[in-house]
């Protein structure tokens, strides 16, 4: 082994340029952020040469003559002072290691000014070295990069094709855009612009200025605040029959910047777990706001990591907001106007004894009330409610009765006109023609009704057949006994490849138990961690009314009654979408009365 010696400035900052700089994205985010931080309206980026030269302008603050020279050296910030404000870091850069690294790896020029100077700054950098002098230019700051990794020619030849790098660029600038709509972004390559927004400090217009109209429509708006915590969460997320294939249009800040972050991940999926398809992603906007001494993003060069004094509060508020805007729930935005709640005279119902007709049940009527606790509302000739609903017994809550009055009324908004294919119920809109899967909405409202008892309606058998099964089957079923239980199914093992069921939920009592163990056995196969919301989807789906079936006027009103006082009707359990609208104008348009 060699003498020891101590490296070279230039040499040190090309190590630490390894960790912060790998590709010509890293240079962007860094600067841009710095920009964001000078208090900058306007930021301009233009890519060219392969992504190799880099031009950065913004109309930020500027940088003061007499610390240009620090700025380039390394560990020089203005953003901290002591390793107390590691624990406070509001700002997006922190620490000092983003210029430094830069200059070590390309030919970097730096003009800037501050608003207290009639003249600007003209720094020079190569080689880590760096030649100051005075010019002429407005407020603000100009960082061009020419030749990067000129002197590493080793990370060149990593660097992918100049389509894949400025796409990882575009990538950024966007995210960085959709949590800064008062910024004013514009992004070319090789002098075309790729990504513009215009600082309109709305949200839902920046959206639409990267994505689309499309996009912003099928979208719902997230706000809740922890005022004990500190906490605050905002943004945006899609309806459950918007979905993506693939997570790429997760956009989570910390913040207001750009993280990965299993916990807020996983939060989210969670709360989609069982309102999408299996392979499909919602799309996300989502900013959560946090006391900095409650986070660390310290963790890595990068600062795309964090961790949390309290992860499981973390995880606990991001997915109760997110559920609740999916229910339409946000902090500034109150249920339906609820000043008063007429409940008309209910007159009953005259239906000739008929072996087609369905008849329902006393459960059945009261299921519209969505019951927790025997709270039903009274039905009287005329009653009104005022504003400042009394908590009684007697009265559920403001949501409650809104759904309530909304279902009991969808037959003055809609128009059941008939059924398609024995499976689907066509309903007239103002809007359009409303088609919905006859299954699926029932399996919808079965499953969050079972959801919510507590405790599941059983059927005792007196007769049952006997099934037989293998051995590791009879092993799965009783290991989960009590799963099964909570659900309604009580199984009895008669011997090493028999078994009969002795009780089983009521609603499926017109299924063969047979058909009810193949489920379930296919349902406990392999990762059994979800078996109980699995079972609770299995047996909703049993239970639901079956597609080719024929419904009378009454049966579909019921149906669609019940569904519409879910509290996520776009999707069943499974993921499937209920609903499909085809627009007046859309029909307008292909029978040509457009005119």
């Amino acid at each position: 082994m060699g003498r020891i010696i101590q490296l070279s400035k230039h040499v040190i900052n090309q190590i630490a340029a390894g960790e912060v700089i790998e590709r010509p994205f890293s240079v962007v985010k860094e600067l841009v952020e710095n920009s964001i931080d000078a208090g900058a309206t306007k930021i301009s980026i233009e890519v060219s040469n392969e992504c190799r030269d880099l031009r950065i302008a913004d109309n930020g603050s500027g940088i003061h003559p007499e610390d240009i020279l620090l700025a380039f050296s390394k560990h020089a910030t203005s953003k901290i002072q002591t390793g107390e404000d590691l624990y406070e870091v509001k700002t997006m850069g922190f620490r000092g290691e983003a210029l430094a690294s830069i200059i070590s790896i390309s030919k970097l020029t730096c003009i800037t000014r501050t608003k207290d100077f009639d003249f600007g700054v003209k720094v020079e950098c190569e080689n880590s070295e760096v030649k100051q002098t005075k010019t002429g230019c407005a407020v603000g700051t100009i960082m061009e990069i020419r030749d990067l990794f000129y002197n590493l020619p080793v990370r060149l030849k990593f660097l992918k094709s100049p389509k894949t790098e400025f796409a990882y660029i575009s990538e950024f600038i966007q995210a960085i855009a959709l949590v800064h709509p008062n910024i004013s972004f514009e992004l070319k390559f090789n002098g075309k612009v790729a990504v513009k927004t215009t600082a309109q400090n709305d949200n839902l217009y920046t959206i639409k200025e990267i994505f689309s109209a499309d996009v912003s429509s099928n979208i719902k708006p997230v706000l809740n605040t922890d005022k004990l915590s500190g906490l605050k969460i905002t943004g945006f997320v899609s309806s459950p029959d918007y979905t993506r294939a693939s997570k790429k249009d997760y956009y989570m800040y910390v913040n207001s910047r750009l993280v990965k972050c299993p916990i807020f991940q996983k939060s989210v999926d969670m709360v989609y777990r069982n309102l999408i398809g299996n392979s499909r992603y919602p799309f996300i906007i989502l900013n959560l706001e946090i006391p900095p001494s409650d986070v660390d993003v310290n963790v890595h060069p990068t600062k795309k990591e964090v961790r949390y004094r309290n992860p499981n509060q973390i995880f606990n508020f991001i997915q109760a907001s997110v559920s609740a805007a999916l229910k339409n729930i946000t902090e500034n935005i109150e249920p339906k106007h609820v000043e008063e709640i007429v409940i008309e005279e209910q007159k009953p119902l005259i239906i000739e004894k008929n072996e087609d007709v369905y008849i329902p049940s006393e459960e059945n009527i009261s299921d519209i009330f969505t019951k927790k606790t025997e709270e039903i509302i009274p039905i009287t000739t005329k009653k009104t409610y005022p504003n400042n609903l009394p908590q009684s017994n007697n009265l559920i809550n403001k949501t409650e009765q809104v759904k309530l009055v909304e279902a009991q009324e969808f037959t003055n908004k809609d128009n059941i006109i008939g059924q398609y294919k024995k499976t689907y119920i066509l309903i007239e809109k103002d809007e359009g023609l409303e088609i919905v899967d006859q299954h699926i909405a029932d399996e919808r409202y079965i499953y969050e009704k079972l959801k919510k008892q507590k405790n599941i309606d059983c059927q005792l058998l007196f007769i049952s057949d006997v099934i037989e099964v293998s051995n590791s089957d009879i092993s799965l079923l009783e290991n989960n006994k009590d799963k099964l239980s909570k659900f309604g199914y009580e199984i009895e093992i008669l011997s090493d490849n028999e078994i009969i069921f002795r009780k089983i939920p009521q609603l499926l009592s017109k299924v063969s138990p047979k058909e009810i163990l193949a489920d379930i056995l296919e349902n406990m196969q392999g990762d059994i961690d979800n078996l109980e919301e699995r079972i609770l989807i299995t047996t909703s789906c049993k239970a639901a009314v079956k597609a080719n079936t024929c419904l009378n006027q009454y049966q579909m009103e019921e149906i669609i009654k019940n569904w519409r006082t879910c509290e996520n009707p776009e999707t069943c359990p499974h993921g499937r979408p209920i609903s499909k609208i085809l627009e007046h104008k859309e029909l307008a348009k292909f029978f040509q009365r457009n005119k």
